[in-house]
C-alpha cells in the first residue's frame, strides 16, 4: 500500500448547512432533525415572508404566503416547537433574517432562558443587513435610519450578553442574485459593513477599547457563482481589503478580529429550470471556488439542490447536496495542504484586479456620504448591470449551457413524475392563523400589552431594544406586534426600483424592432401602450419585475411599476388609475395561485375584466394549467428568458384584446 502524504494533520471542515423550513414549526423541526442526522452540522432556517417582514399570519399581506418560503415564526411558542428536542447549547444556529433580526433574536434568547441555557454558550449568526434589502431581496420594513439604529442596537448588545453569536452577517449574496460584478458585490458588502461600524461607534454604546471585538464578530454571507477561477479571487480580494479596512479605517490591530469570517450559499441566480440535471455541476464547481483556497476557504457553506429553478427541493434533494460536502471534506485530500494558490501569478493578478476596481466604487460611495446615502445610486447600477448579463445570454456572448446552447436533451429520469419537487399543503396557512389566534386568546394580554408599551418607549427614547425585546417574547407578544408597535415609531420605507433611467435598446435589432410594434399598436390604441406590473404579496425578489419595467420601456411601452409589497386591490387600483392596456405579475414565492385568484377577482369589481392578465413566477406546469383556467392569457417562468421575446408576446396579448375585435 502506497504510505500516505500530507502537509498537516487534516484541517476541521466548513459547517454543512442546508437552508431549510417551510410549512410549520413542527414539520421544519423534523426536517432539521432529519438533516443533522444525516451529517449536518449547523442549522439555518428560512423564514417565511410574513415572519421576514414582521407580519402576522392572519394580516392581509400575508394572505397565500404563510409557509410557503419558509417557517412561520409568529411567537416563543413557535419557537419552542422549531427547535424541539435540540439542545441549543450545542447548536450554530444560522437565521436568514432582517428588518425583523432584533425580534427572532429575542425569542431564541427567551427560549434558551425558558429552557436555563446559557446565553455565552449560544452560537450562530443573524443576518441583519437591511441595505441588501433595499437593493436586493425586499423584505426591508424601517427607513434606513432607524433600520441602522436597529442593528447598532443588536451589534453593541450582542458581544457581552451573546458573545459567541454574529449579530450581522454581511450579506452580498443577493447582490449577485441581481446582478453584481464581483468589483460590485466587493465594495457594497464592504461599504454596508463599513455603514454599520460606524452606526455603533456613533451609538456610543460599545467603549472605544472593545471595538475590536466588535469588528471581529462582524461575518459576512458571500455568493459564488460558477466562473470559479474569479470566484475564487474574489474571496481572496475579500480576505485583504477586510483587513486593510480594518487596519487603517478603524485602527484594529489583532489578528483574529482582523479575520474576514464568511459563510456561502453558492449561487442560485444561474440554476436552470431547463435541463436541470446540469445545476449538480454548476453547484460543485461553486463550491470548490469557497473551499479550495485555504487563506479564504468559507467557515460555512449550504448548497442549493440541482432543482430549485421549479420550485421547493424535497428532502433527498437537499441530503444529495449535503453528500457533495461532505465527499469534498472526508473523501478529498482538500483539507491537507496549505493553500494551493499562493504565489500563483494569475490568482495573483486577478485578485489585485478586483480589489482595485472594489477601492475605486467604495471610493465612490464613501464620496456620496457611504452606503446609506448611496442605497438609490447601488441600486440603480446593480439593475444595470444585470440588464448586460441578460443581454449577453440572449445574445449568446454568455453560454448558458442547455438554455442558449446544446439544447437537444434525452428525458431526465430525475425530473419524470408527480413529486418532483416539495409542496406545502394549502390548509397549513388556515391551520397556522387558527393557532396565533388561539395563543392570542390564551396569554396574559395585560402583559403583552405592559411589554409592547415598554418596547415602544424603548424606540422612543433610543435605548437599547433587545432587553425590551426579549421581554416581550417572554410575555407573549406576536412577531406582527412587534412589528407593528415599531412601525408606529419608525413608520414604513418603500425603497427605489432602480429601474427609472434604464431605458436604452443600445441599438439591439430586436428591441427596435419590438418597439416599431409598440408604437403601431400605440397609434392603433389612440394612445401609448400602457403595461401594469405589480409585485402583489410579500414576496421581495424584484429582480425578475425590474427587468421586465426596463425592457418595457425600452421598447416604448408606458409602464407603471412602483415596485414590491402591495395587496392585489392596490395594483387593480393602479391598473384602473393608469388605465392599462395589459397587467403583469410577478411571484416568486409559490403564492401565485391565490394571489392570482385574488387579483382576478379585484378586477373584475374594479370593471376591469377585459384588461388582459399576464404572470411571471416560478410555477410548475400543473398550477401554469391552473392559471390559465382561471383566464392568464400567458404564464412565464424561468426558462422564458429571452425578455425581448417576451415583450413582444404581451404586444400580441394588447392586440388580440384591444384591437382584434374592432
Amino acid at each position: 500500500m502506497t504510505e500516505r502524504t500530507y502537509q498537516h494533520d487534516p484541517d476541521r471542515p466548513w459547517i454543512f448547512r442546508t437552508y431549510a423550513g417551510h410549512s410549520t414549526a413542527e414539520k421544519s423541526n423534523a426536517l432539521y432533525r432529519s438533516n443533522l442526522a444525516r451529517g449536518q452540522t449547523g442549522l439555518s432556517i428560512a423564514f417565511d415572508l410574513p415572519t421576514q417582514t414582521a407580519f402576522d399570519s392572519d394580516h392581509v399581506l400575508a394572505k397565500g404566503e404563510v409557509g410557503k418560503v419558509g417557517v412561520p415564526v409568529s411567537h416563543l411558542g413557535d419557537m419552542r416547537t422549531l427547535f424541539d428536542g435540540l439542545p441549543l447549547e450545542e447548536m450554530n444556529t444560522s437565521m436568514t433574517i432582517n428588518a425583523p433580526a432584533a425580534w427572532l433574536l429575542a425569542l431564541y434568547v427567551a427560549l434558551a432562558d425558558e429552557r436555563g441555557d446559557d446565553r455565552k454558550k449560544l452560537r450562530g449568526t443573524t443576518q441583519n443587513d437591511i441595505i441588501k434589502e433595499y437593493l436586493s431581496r425586499g423584505t426591508y420594513v424601517f427607513p434606513p435610519a432607524p433600520s441602522m439604529r436597529l442593528i447598532a442596537d443588536m451589534v453593541s448588545w450582542c458581544y457581552t450578553e451573546v458573545p459567541k453569536w454574529n449579530p450581522m452577517n454581511v450579506c452580498s449574496y443577493h447582490l449577485q442574485e441581481a446582478g453584481a460584478t464581483p468589483q460590485q458585490e466587493l465594495a457594497y458588502a464592504l461599504a454596508t459593513a463599513c455603514a454599520v461600524l460606524d452606526a455603533v461607534k456613533d451609538g456610543k454604546q460599545v467603549p472605544e477599547e472593545d471595538f475590536p471585538t466588535v469588528f471581529g464578530r462582524i461575518s459576512f454571507f458571500v455568493n459564488a457563482g460558477v466562473r470559479f477561477v474569479t470566484e475564487l479571487c474574489k474571496m481572496r480580494a475579500f480576505v485583504d481589503l477586510w483587513e486593510e479596512i480594518g487596519r487603517e479605517r478603524y485602527g484594529v490591530t489583532d489578528d483574529k478580529a482582523l479575520r474576514f469570517r464568511y459563510g456561502v450559499q453558492v449561487n442560485s441566480l444561474g440554476l436552470t429550470e431547463q435541463q436541470p440535471e446540469n445545476n449538480v455541476y454548476r453547484i460543485l464547481l461553486e463550491a470548490l471556488a469557497v473551499t479550495l483556497s485555504k487563506r479564504a476557504r468559507c467557515r460555512a457553506l449550504q448548497l442549493p439542490a440541482w432543482n430549485e429553478a421549479m420550485g421547493l427541493p424535497r428532502p433527498w434533494d437537499q441530503q444529495w447536496s449535503l453528500r457533495l460536502q461532505q465527499i469534498l471534506a472526508y473523501e478529498t485530500d482538500l483539507l491537507e495542504y496549505e493553500d494551493l494558490f499562493d504565489g500563483s501569478h494569475v490568482v495573483d493578478a486577478k485578485t489585485e484586479e478586483l480589489k482595485a476596481g472594489a477601492r475605486a466604487e467604495l471610493s465612490m460611495i464613501d464620496g456620496k456620504g457611504g452606503a446609506v446615502a448611496s442605497v438609490e445610486y447601488m441600486k440603480e447600477s446593480l439593475v444595470g448591470a444585470h440588464v448586460e448579463r441578460i443581454r449577453g445570454i440572449e445574445n449568446g456572448t454568455q453560454t448558458v449551457v442547455g438554455v442558449n446552447r446544446y439544447l437537444e436533451s434525452a428525458d431526465s429520469p430525475l425530473s419524470a413524475g408527480e413529486k418532483t419537487i416539495e409542496t406545502v399543503d394549502p390548509l397549513v396557512e388556515a391551520e397556522q392563523v387558527r393557532a396565533l389566534r388561539d395563543w392570542r386568546s390564551s396569554r396574559d394580554n395585560a402583559a403583552a400589552e405592559a411589554a409592547l408599551a415598554a418596547l415602544k418607549r424603548a424606540a422612543e427614547s433610543g435605548e437599547n431594544i433587545m432587553e425590551p425585546s426579549i421581554a416581550a417574547a417572554k410575555a407573549g407578544v406576536t412577531t406582527g406586534e412587534w412589528g407593528t408597535a415599531l412601525r408606529e415609531v419608525f413608520g414604513e420605507y418603500r425603497g427605489p426600483t432602480g429601474v427609472a433611467l434604464t431605458v436604452d435598446s443600445q441599438g439591439d435589432e430586436d428591441i427596435e424592432a419590438t418597439k416599431k410594434r409598440v408604437e403601431a399598436v400605440s397609434e392603433a390604441l389612440g394612445r401609448q401602450l400602457t403595461y401594469v406590473l405589480g409585485k402583489p404579496g410579500l414576496d421581495g425578489h424584484s429582480n425578475g419585475a425590474e427587468q421586465i419595467a426596463s425592457r418595457a420601456r425600452a421598447c416604448g411601452m408606458s409602464v407603471v411599476y412602483e415596485g414590491i409589497r402591495f395587496t392585489p386591490a392596490e395594483i387593480v387600483a393602479q391598473a384602473k388609475e393608469a388605465d392599462a392596456h395589459v397587467v403583469g405579475l410577478s411571484i416568486l414565492s409559490g403564492s401565485h395561485l391565490d394571489l392570482v385568484r385574488d387579483t382576478i377577482a379585484e378586477m373584475r369589481k374594479a370593471g376591469l375584466d377585459n384588461v388582459p392578465l399576464v404572470v411571471g413566477g416560478i410555477i410548475p406546469p400543473e398550477d401554469e394549467r391552473a392559471l390559465k383556467q382561471m383566464g392568464v392569457r400567458r404564464v412565464y417562468t424561468p426558462k422564458d428568458f429571452m425578455i425581448t421575446d417576451i415583450m413582444g408576446d404581451v404586444v400580441d396579448v394588447v392586440e388580440a384584446a384591444w384591437l382584434e375585435k374592432v
